[in-house]
């Protein structure tokens, strides 16, 4: 476990990192209000009650979690174990998950035909909170293509094709760069693999480095732009402008005492797996506003939940 500052408002001194900060949220969306008493308790798809934010026994205090290898198998479902302890969880603290991927991929890992994932978690950050849910609420969002621009963004997907039809692996599908609200995806083999053909590429990553290369080829050629390129998952990496890693979605919990029902987050526990340098988790478990804990797959997440809150 890194342990870090506890307070989200950190003090100017604590923040050392030479990343600009994340420009500010475009609200796209109306300002949340509440029709209902300051402090509702919310139903979840399951029927259970949940207390509202500002009453879980656990105050002032918010458990994010990444995805991938965190709460699931790399773009698998969740476990009905691990839905059962974050739905304890939430009882007492409130809860939330922040990915990279967009919330079409969570639904499917996290949700089910009948269950929206925004009644599983009070916070939804997909593409690391530059899209996000708050209650099931949308709240502000940012555009990756009105930042870069069309002609920018060409020359990069570009790049990117080009560079991936040169290679050869051993497998290779389709569906190279995905492109999302806040970012672009980018997959050697394609994102179309099955899981077994990407169990198969990530052991032939590690070997060969294939991402890490295609990323140094791409900072090299984009040094003009100030793009972040962060290897995150089984197959991929993601290309988002720096200051819109995970540590984006902490905007969000700054800004929610300013709502009719919301909560001054004192403390923010997170949980992810590529929290090495260079990988997705990295910036957000290493910020001096979280306490980070490092997981090596959902097993593990359980494990360490078990442990920091013995009364699950």
């Amino acid at each position: 476990m890194h342990r870090n500052s506890t307070h989200l408002h950190a003090p100017p001194h604590l923040h050392t990192s030479s990343t600009p900060p994340s420009p500010p949220l475009h609200n796209s969306t109306p300002p949340y209000h509440s029709s209902l008493s300051p402090r509702p308790a919310t139903m979840t798809a399951a029927g259970a009650i949940i207390p509202a934010l500002a009453d879980r026994p656990i105050k002032n205090t918010i458990v994010l979690f990444d995805v991938d290898e965190t709460l699931t198998p790399s773009r698998r479902p969740a476990s009905p174990e691990i839905l059962m302890l974050l739905s304890r969880l939430r009882q007492r603290v409130a809860i939330g998950y922040v990915g990279g991927s967009d919330m079409a991929k969570q639904q499917e890992q996290l949700g089910s035909a009948d269950v929206n994932v925004t009644s599983l978690f009070d916070f939804c950050f997909p593409e690391n909170g530059l899209t996000a849910y708050r209650l099931g609420v949308p709240l502000a969002t940012q555009s990756f293509i009105g930042w870069i621009g069309e002609e920018n963004y060409k020359r990069l997907a570009k790049f990117c094709l080009r560079y991936i039809s040169e290679l050869d692996l051993p497998v290779m599908r389709g569906t190279f760069v995905e492109f999302r609200n806040g970012m672009i995806n980018v997959s050697p083999i394609g994102r179309n693999a099955s899981n077994d053909e990407r169990h198969a590429f990530s052991e032939y990553d590690a070997e060969h480095k294939v991402r890490e290369k295609m990323v140094e080829a791409l900072r090299k050629e984009f040094s003009d732009l100030s793009l972040t390129f962060s290897i995150g998952g089984a197959i991929s990496f993601d290309v988002f402008p720096t200051g819109w890693d995970k540590t984006y979605c902490l905007q969000h919990l700054e800004a929610d005492p300013q709502r009719p029902d919301g909560v001054k987050f004192e403390t923010i526990h997170f949980f992810g797996d590529k929290t090495m340098k260079g990988g997705n988790d990295f910036e957000i478990y290493s910020d001096p506003r979280t306490i980070g804990h490092s997981v090596k797959n959902p097993e593990d997440t359980i494990a360490q939940l078990k442990a920091l809150f013995p009364e699950l």
